[in-house]
């Protein structure tokens, strides 16, 4: 095993145990909000495969503070294709969750207004476009 593939195991490894406790207190975040447990099951579902899957699927290990304007390749292109239970119905479930999980970021400091922002609007303008290359992967 090279030097390089350790470190980069022991990188992933490090990023995958601060996404985790990231994830708990989003979890525990969306409990305080008033969200049921399913919904809150849903939320934390949706954001580690986002954040554990595919922030991490390349050699480029991207943090999740640092993935807020990654979705538009996940949701307009890998989710469709990798998932197997990509739907409309869970690009627009996925976008909600990616909303809720980096205003809890912005709220605890790791990112900035600008940035929630941005991403927002980046799913509002590019839905339409993932919701139609999701219809023609299904039809494909």
């Amino acid at each position: 095993m090279s030097d390089d593939y350790k470190k980069w195991e022991a990188e992933k490894e490090r990023i995958e145990k601060e996404n985790n406790l990231l994830l708990e207190e989003f979890e525990s975040w969306l409990t305080k909000a008033g969200l049921g447990k399913k919904t809150i099951k849903s939320h934390s579902e949706n954001v580690d495969f986002y954040i554990n899957d595919y922030l991490l699927y390349t050699d480029q290990l991207v943090e999740a503070k640092d993935g807020a304007l990654d979705i538009g390749g996940f949701l307009g292109d890998w989710f469709i294709r990798k998932a197997a239970w990509s739907s409309k119905a869970h690009i627009k479930s996925n976008a909600a969750s990616f909303k809720k999980f980096y205003t809890f970021l912005l709220e605890r400091g790791l990112i900035d207004k600008a940035e929630l922002e941005e991403m927002k609007a980046m799913i509002k303008e590019e839905m339409p476009d993932w919701l139609k290359r999701m219809k023609r992967y299904d039809n494909w």
